[in-house]
């Protein structure tokens, strides 16, 4: 058995999914169920006897423990965090006390499970951190894309406490000997994105003829992989990973966020068009955020060259297969535009948005 906690949010979901599609081992997955964790990503393995799912925080050392002691898994795999940029700049304490001091406390109830274990199953025991490329900072234009050796350079709130949590996550393993493996990964995208990131946002406001708000000039450059590529790369780092190391992970494909957005526009005209006209029509810039990175870039050479992996998808048909999702699940957007989720877009982009 393997613990996955945040297995009810979007990448976590997505590597629940997979995991019990693609193995016969079971899965326990412990889920706060914050704003983006959603229950109804799992609804496919409901009643699937290898899927244990717990309503629980990282924090909660007594509730960790037992499930430790309880089912004994082999790995954790740490997929629990407050993820989104604008909302740390809006309320960074939340980010803080989930991605730092709940990690510090997932951290120590690991080790206290980890150092209680037989030997062999000592050894083979792994904790996996999922982390991103934003502790890196922000790239010049023309700069090289961002190494395992780049400096954590953190700009936003969010940034910083993924930081915190992958250096806590480091320090256990040179200090306590805990078997860790970090991945870092660049922006994600397809099923169950939550509807206030930048794709899946766009997608639901097209579809209703609302504002396309983009920050800025929209050439922010982000490298993008597609979710089911990424949860191919975890199981690879954590089959074949060196203890101690990271591993990036990206997906080859930089892309302004304008461009991104015509995209987006092009593809639903031509998968259900609006009779009003093009969606690009649509598009708003709105005033860039606060601190706003230029450019992120993954350099996933040393994954690909040490343990075999590649994504397998373009932007171009991870784009596609993701809009055609939002298309054929349309009850699933519905249940999660909440009015608390109105009230975010609002305050981020306007009433209009």
């Amino acid at each position: 058995m393997i613990l996955v906690t945040g297995g009810a949010g979007f990448i976590g979901s997505n590597f629940v999914l997979d995991w019990i599609a693609a193995s016969d081992e079971p899965v326990l997955n412990l889920d706060a169920l914050t704003y983006a964790g959603n229950l109804r990503n799992l609804a496919a393995i409901d009643g699937n006897p290898r899927h244990v799912f717990v309503h629980g925080d990282i924090a909660d050392r007594a509730l960790v423990a037992g499930l430790l002691a309880r089912h004994r898994p082999r790995a954790v795999l740490n997929f629990a965090a407050e993820s989104h940029v604008d909302r740390s700049i809006a309320g960074p304490e939340a980010f803080v006390r989930t991605n730092v001091t709940g990690t510090l406390h997932l951290l120590e109830s690991v080790r206290a499970h980890w150092a209680a274990l037989p030997e062999g199953e000592r050894a083979a025991f792994r904790f996996l951190q999922v982390s991103t490329d934003e502790v890196y900072g922000s790239l010049a234009p023309d700069a090289p894309a961002f190494t395992e050796q780049h400096r954590y350079e953190p700009n936003s709130p969010y940034a910083a406490s993924k930081a915190a949590a992958d250096h806590l996550v480091r320090a256990w393993h040179h200090t306590y000997g805990l078997p860790v493996l970090t991945t870092n990964c660049s922006n994600n995208y397809g099923p169950f994105h939550f509807p206030e990131k930048l794709i899946p946002l766009m997608i639901v406001n097209a579809l209703v003829g609302k504002p396309l708000p983009v920050y800025g000039d929209g050439r922010q450059v982000r490298d993008w992989l597609y979710v089911g590529d990424h949860c191919r790369a975890i199981r690879t780092v954590l089959e074949r990973g060196v203890t101690g190391q990271s591993y990036n992970v990206g997906g080859w494909n930089e892309q302004a966020n304008i461009d991104i957005v015509r995209q987006v526009c092009a593809l639903l005209d031509e998968l259900r068009p609006d009779p009003a006209g093009p969606r690009a029509r649509l598009i708003t810039h709105v005033a860039d955020r606060p601190g706003h990175d230029r450019r992120y870039a993954i350099d996933a050479r040393r994954i690909e060259r040490e343990l075999g992996w590649r994504p397998l998808e373009t932007f171009s048909s991870g784009l596609r297969r993701t809009v055609q999702w939002y298309l054929d699940h349309a009850d699933w957007v519905r249940e999660v535009q909440s009015g608390a989720y109105r009230e975010w877009v609002a305050q981020q982009y306007g009433t209009g948005a």
